[in-house]
C-alpha cells in the first residue's frame, strides 16, 4: 500500500521515535517533537510507539490511499475531512482505497500527527525513518514532503480492530494530552550559567513574558523579551546540546532548542526546560507568549514518570478497546 502526497501542507515531515546513538558523529536525534502525540496516534492504529508517522506544522497535507487503511490524527486541533466529510481527532478512522484525507489549518497550537495502520515504511538512515531537514537526513534526502510523492506503508498483519464498527465513533479525550504551551508556565531546570546572570536578568527569566518569535524551527524557538545578560563576560567551550536546552546568545534573547537541534553549541546554558514540558515547547507558535518557572531535578524525573505511567495506561486501555486482530508486534 501506498500514500500519495496530494498537497503537502505547510511542512510536514516523516518522524518516528527519532535517531539516538550518533551525537558522538555530530548527528543530531530529530525524532517527533510532540513524542507523546505520535506515540498515541500509533497505539490508535495498532502500531508500535517506534513507528513512523507524519509531524504536520501549523498546515495540514491532502493525502490518497491507494488501498483501505485505518489512520489517526492526534496533536494540534484541525480539521480532518475523508473524501469531503468531517472526521475526529484522537479517534481510530477508516479509509477506503482512493479517498482523500485532508488536514486544514490548525486553530491552536502548531503541530499535530498523523498515523497509519502499519506505519510509514521509508527507507530507515541510520536507523530511523526520521526526517531532519535542517541536516538534510532521512527519507526523501531529508526534504519535507512534496506535492505527488508517494509513501510507502507497511503490511500490518489482521488489518482491523475486532471492534470496527466502534472504533470510528469511539475517540480519546485531548485534554489531558494536548497543551498549546500558553497556558501555563514552561517548567526549566537550572542551566550550569544560570547563576551568572544580572540579578534583574534573573528576575526577568522567572518573571516577564516571552513571544516566540517567526523565525522559530525545528531546530529551536528563538525568543524575544527583555535583554538578558551576565555580571561579567564568561568564556566559553562547545558542550553537548540536547532538545529543550534554553542558550543565551549575544543577542540577549534566549533559543529554546528542538529536536533538530545541533549536537554540541558555545552559548551560555540558563536551563533546560523539563522533558515532560516539551511536546507544551512543541505546540507553541510564532506570536505565542510563554513565561518560565523554576523546577528541581526530583520534581522533573517524577513529573516524567508519571507520564510514562499514564501513556502505560493508555496503550493498555486503547487495546482493550479496539482489540486489533494480530496487534503488529
Amino acid at each position: 500500500m501506498t500514500v500519495e502526497v496530494v498537497k503537502p501542507g505547510l511542512l510536514t515531515t516523516l518522524q518516528d521515535a527519532g535517531r539516538a546513538g550518533f551525537a558522538h558523529l555530530g548527528v543530531g536525534r530529530a525524532g517527533a517533537f510532540d513524542a507523546p502525540a505520535l506515540r498515541i496516534a500509533n497505539m490508535l492504529c495498532g502500531n508500535p510507539a517506534t513507528a513512523c508517522g507524519l509531524e504536520i506544522t501549523l498546515l495540514g497535507p491532502t493525502l490518497r490511499l491507494h488501498a483501505d487503511g485505518w489512520i489517526a490524527v492526534t496533536g494540534a486541533p484541525l480539521p480532518v475531512r475523508i473524501d469531503g466529510r468531517d472526521a475526529p481527532m484522537w479517534a481510530t478512522l477508516q479509509v477506503h482505497a482512493g479517498a482523500t484525507v485532508a488536514l486544514g489549518a490548525m486553530r491552536a497550537g502548531c503541530r499535530s500527527y498523523l498515523a497509519v495502520r502499519g506505519g510509514f515504511d521509508a527507507v530507515a538512515v541510520l536507523g530511523s525513518r526520521s526526517t531532519d531537514v535542517n541536516a538534510r537526513i532521512g527519507p526523501f534526502d531529508g526534504n519535507p514532503l512534496h506535492e505527488g510523492d508517494e509513501l510507502p506503508v507497511a503490511k500490518a498483519r489482521g488489518g482491523a480492530p475486532a471492534r470496527a464498527r466502534t472504533a470510528s465513533t469511539w475517540r480519546l479525550d485531548p485534554d489531558p494530552w494536548f497543551d498549546d504551551g500558553a497556558r501555563k508556565p514552561l517548567r526549566l531546570l537550572p542551566g550550569s550559567h544560570l547563576d551568572r546572570l544580572e540579578e534583574t536578568s534573573h528576575n526577568s527569566l522567572f518573571s516577564d513574558q516571552f513571544e516566540v518569535r517567526s523565525d522559530s524551527n525545528r531546530v529551536g524557538l528563538r525568543l524575544f523579551g527583555p535583554r538578558l545578560g551576565f555580571s561579567a563576560p564568561i568564556e566559553m567551550v562547545s558542550e553537548g546540546s540536547v532538545p529543550g536546552l534554553l542558550q543565551l546568545p549575544p543577542s540577549g534573547q534566549p533559543i529554546a532548542f528542538g529536536p533538530e537541534c545541533p549536537v554540541s553549541g558555545g552559548y551560555p546554558r540558563l536551563g533546560q526546560v523539563a522533558a515532560v514540558d516539551i511536546p507544551r515547547l512543541a505546540q507553541l507558535r510564532p506570536g505565542d507568549a510563554l513565561r518560565f518557572e523554576p523546577m528541581a531535578f526530583d520534581d522533573a524525573l517524577a513529573a516524567l514518570r508519571k507520564r510514562e505511567r499514564a501513556l502505560q495506561q493508555l496503550q493498555a486501555a486503547i487495546s482493550n478497546r479496539l482489540e486489533w486482530i494480530d496487534p503488529i508486534p
